[in-house]
């Protein structure tokens, strides 16, 4: 009599064969509803009888396939005692039939969310797939014989291997290559028609699947180096030895991807990628609705920007928003402060390097942030401290949209916007030779300018209920808002650091406030401290800029202390970044007094 438990060997091999190449599990159920077959979750069930089995049982009863995507929810699983608590998360369940009689079911599982989405996504053609394994299981139990030859061509697995986005590759035991997906055929720009039936190693120098094939050992996610062709490949593999009826191995399947793609992918998932939109710009004085107008008309481009406006005043808020509202928004968007990256470290930051550039550098080179922001947008903010020598190379980037690596030969083609901004008067430093005329035009093609708060009054109010609701539920305060003379003492302030000190202050005030409404007494000193009214200036007290610039450093960091902890708290006090202030010391050779 015909069942499945005379083939149990080589169905436990499908089965694993199945599994390492889709990443589900597979499990086979003979007509007496016993496992005889399975992976993951079940292996260890096998040789035992289902306790319950209600959808296997609806399947040999019916003859018909069945896909359950909500397992617990599903009619056929409405009488189940585990109904609602399954934990299968989705399954197909397809019958094995030989002359009409159904010896047993062949079921694709999935026991976690990514396994369930690969069954959703691809369901019919895994059911066509899972389908043609049910006529080679029930085709194998009669020709025992054939049964190898069929294991070793997994090929019909190849409808479903093409439609994975990674490289997929199989050799037999003698280190032939026998699969070859489409993936793989755009990576490497070589026809499978010219690759199978090849060894291995005479295509693909140092890719590692004769040692898996030896060994019987595979491996997660490892980066290599493989030559192919008179071309070097950087390469995260994984690989898995394909086992034979004999505790041999009849050959190993791996898939591939290109190392700085899967780096780039990694980056851009583990960096947090805020999401801004004008509807987030707080606001709505004519001053700001003018330039959100302008902003709005930009983002339609892919033109350079560069964002011009007092610090504090929401130049990256309006870069991020004009990249979500471009249209490459859906792409990567690439912060960085020239300011408070060392100009050795800022250059392989920005462009990356390759491998050997520098004593440290990593294997394999690092891309920079114009690689892994290809097709989005880079953000440059304080743009007028980056050197000469780097104004030089972006202008590069702009005039020809290609980058050179650190220590590398060959131009790399991207696909970026960039935003630059600065609270530097770029004129200035291009008359001072500071910065390079040509790189200036490049930049301030669709120049922006971001009204500073002292100019936005009206809006004042609105910022701060904005941020007293954020700080007061970060902070779990029920804080309602400001008393009258509080709110007095900040709408006549004059706010030198914009929004930045304002943002800080509320920050400020709702830590100290232990009332229902922020008091003046909980508000900075500087702004309880702070006359408005002013006071005639005779022309011989006035200064040069520049002077008044020393002495207002000066005297915050005697008043806050010429420590780090006091640069920083002086820093913030005039509005401007640490990184500046530590500019304009060194710059202006200030000492303590």
């Amino acid at each position: 009599m015909l069942n499945l438990m005379q083939a149990k060997e080589m169905e436990q091999r499908v089965s694993d064969a199945i599994a390492a190449a889709l990443k589900v599990e597979v499990e086979i159920i003979d007509a007496n509803l016993v496992r005889v077959a399975g992976t993951g979750q079940v292996r260890a069930d096998v040789g035992n009888r289902l306790l319950r089995g209600l959808v296997n049982k609806h399947v040999l009863q019916t003859g018909k396939h069945v896909f359950i995507n909500e397992p617990g929810f599903h009619s056929i699983c409405l009488s189940c005692p585990l109904s609602g608590i399954c934990f299968y998360r989705a399954y197909i369940v397809y019958p094995i039939l030989m002359e009409d009689k159904v010896l047993g079911t062949i079921s694709l599982v999935a026991f976690n969310e990514e396994q369930k989405q690969t069954l959703c996504n691809n369901t019919e053609t895994l059911i066509d797939f899972v389908g043609r394994m049910a006529d080679l299981i029930s085709g194998k139990i009669m020709e025992r014989e054939m049964l190898k030859e069929k294991i070793v061509m997994a090929g019909r697995l190849e409808a479903v291997v093409d439609t994975v986005y990674e490289g997929v590759m199989a050799i037999d035991k003698y280190g032939v290559i026998t699969h070859f997906n489409r993936s793989a055929e755009r990576m490497f720009g070589m026809p499978k028609e010219q690759l199978l039936s090849q060894p291995v190693q005479r295509i693909f120098e140092d890719m590692p699947l004769l040692q898996v094939l030896q060994k019987g050992k595979g491996f997660n996610s490892r980066e290599y180096f493989v030559n192919a062709r008179g071309k070097r490949w950087h390469l995260l593999i994984t690989a898995r030895p394909i086992q034979s009826g004999e505790g041999t191995f009849a050959g190993v399947v791996a898939t591939f991807s290109d190392f700085q793609e899967a780096q780039k992918l990694a980056y851009r998932i583990v960096t947090t990628q805020e999401t801004l939109d004008f509807k987030d710009i707080i606001g709505e004085s004519k001053a700001i609705r003018d330039v959100k107008s302008k902003a709005i008309k930009i983002a339609r481009s892919n033109s350079t920007v560069l964002i011009l406006g007092e610090s504090g005043t929401g130049k990256e808020v309006f870069a991020r928003a004009i990249h979500t509202a471009g249209p490459h928004g859906h792409k990567p968007f690439m912060p960085i402060n020239c300011g408070a990256i060392p100009e050795h470290l800022l250059e392989s930051e920005l462009f990356g390097y390759e491998e050997g550039a520098f004593t440290g550098a990593r294997r394999g080179g690092k891309p920079g942030k114009f690689e892994l922001a290809n097709g989005g947008t880079v953000f440059l903010d304080e743009i007028g401290n980056m050197s000469l020598y780097l104004q030089a190379k972006l202008l590069r980037v702009l005039q020809e949209r290609q980058i050179e690596r650190v220590g590398a030969t060959r131009l790399v083609p991207v696909d970026i916007r960039i935003i630059a901004a600065t609270n530097s008067d770029l004129h200035e430093m291009v008359r001072r030779g500071q910065f390079r005329e040509d790189l200036f035009y490049r930049l301030s093609v669709i120049p922006l300018i971001l009204p500073p708060l002292r100019e936005r009054r009206d809006d004042i109010t609105a910022l701060l209920e904005h941020y007293r609701q954020w700080f007061a539920g970060l902070l779990h305060k029920s804080i309602t808002g400001f008393n009258e003379e509080a709110l007095k003492l900040c709408l006549d302030y004059h706010w030198p650091g914009n929004i930045r000190e304002l943002i800080n202050a509320v920050e400020y005030a709702i830590n100290l406030e232990e009332g229902p409404v922020i008091e003046p007494d909980s508000l900075p000193p500087r702004l309880r401290h702070y006359e408005s009214h002013s006071v005639p200036v005779n022309v011989t007290q006035i200064k040069p800029l520049e002077q008044l610039e020393k002495d207002a450093i000066s005297s915050a960091l005697n008043l806050y202390g010429w420590t780090d902890e006091g640069k920083t708290l002086a820093a913030a006090a005039l509005g401007i970044s640490r990184a500046t202030i530590y500019r304009k010391v060194s710059k202006y050779r200030l000492t303590r007094h």
